[in-house]
């Protein structure tokens, strides 16, 4: 499906990208989900995306509540740019290191039910119209809700199957 220009392909994609994710994972033994991948990845097992995956939608959550506000957040964290994604990534790495991969999973279905519903309140002008909401600039909502939901399982699918194979 291409990138999703309204809400219902939104949450097509997302939802069907997630038990794609999700799904993927479920199909190795539990040790084989706990095995690290080969050296030379930032993330180093499944434990680490899914808990990449979700610190990145308990940050568009922050966003979204102080933007929806009349706040401006910062983006993409306190300390960090755009251009300084990878020293943020492996903050998070650090963060969730002592998680084990079943509490990432847990918190990843919590986040993406939190996100999902975030969308679903939404119509499609919200969510697509360009600078509807001065806190996401030139873009819309939907585009970083596009980048920290389907597009991101994309990412995470494809990681995870590289490490694997």
């Amino acid at each position: 499906m291409p990138r999703p220009k309204t809400k219902d392909e939104l949450i097509e994609l997302s939802n069907k990208n997630f038990k794609l994710l999700k799904d993927y994972i479920e199909s190795f033994s539990e040790a084989e989900q706990n095995k690290n991948f080969p050296k030379g990845t930032l993330n180093r097992n499944i434990r680490d995306v899914l808990a990449h995956l979700h610190e990145w939608h308990e940050m568009m959550l922050v966003w979204y509540n102080i933007g929806m506000k009349g706040g401006k957040p910062i983006m993409p964290a306190k300390g960090y740019t755009w251009k300084t994604l990878p020293d943020l990534n492996m903050e998070i790495l650090k963060k969730y290191s002592n998680t084990d991969l079943e509490e990432a999973k847990t918190l990843l279905n919590n986040s993406f039910a939190k996100i999902q519903k975030l969308i679903e309140k939404h119509s499609n002008e919200d969510l697509f119209l360009k600078q509807k909401y001065e806190w996401t600039g030139t873009t819309s909502l939907g585009a970083y809700l596009i980048s920290s939901t389907s597009s991101h399982y994309d990412w995470a699918y494809k990681i995870i199957k590289k490490a694997k194979s």
